[in-house]
């Protein structure tokens, strides 16, 4: 991991025009495409796009499972965060908990056949979303340089890149 240097105050390298610009640019859009993304969601399916990321990862799991501070680590929540979803999910039958089996103290979320089916429906809003709200309005270039950009933050900063 890279440790970012902390600047002093004297030291602070403050945001010209464009890149002011392009932060807020940035900020804005990141807060209505993932507030749009949870409202189709919420509205069409029942769940939180929170929720729907907790699913895909149990869906891509080796049998449809991970221990829940693998979990939390993978979607940087707290555990306390996951274990409150989890608890949701688990209510409607979406997802079960069980001892791990090669850790007494461990316990894995396992993704139910009915969690499966109801994210296979709500995988294509959510894409759809995706596409019409980000992926189509960029270009391949714009889209590749995205890309690179949060690559780079999520390995400058210490997160797991997904």
């Amino acid at each position: 991991m890279t440790e970012l240097p902390i600047a002093s105050v004297n030291e602070t390298r403050w945001l010209d025009e464009e890149q002011q610009r392009i932060w807020r640019a940035f900020l804005g859009g990141m807060t209505v495409l993932t507030d749009r993304l949870d409202r189709d969601l919420r509205t069409e399916h029942g769940l939180s796009m929170s929720e729907y990321e907790i699913l895909v990862r149990l869906s891509e799991a080796p049998d449809r499972s991970i221990r829940m501070a693998d979990l939390a680590a993978a979607l940087s929540h707290s555990r306390s965060r996951i274990t409150h979803t989890i608890s949701r999910l688990e209510r409607d039958g979406i997802v079960q908990r069980v001892q791990c089996d090669t850790d007494g103290r461990g316990v894995t979320a396992v993704l139910t056949d009915k969690g499966f089916d109801l994210l296979a429906t709500a995988a294509h809003t959510h894409v759809r979303g995706v596409r019409d709200y980000l992926i189509d309005r960029a270009s391949p270039e714009d889209l590749t340089a995205l890309g690179r950009v949060m690559s780079a933050v999520q390995e400058a900063i210490g997160g797991r890149r997904f």
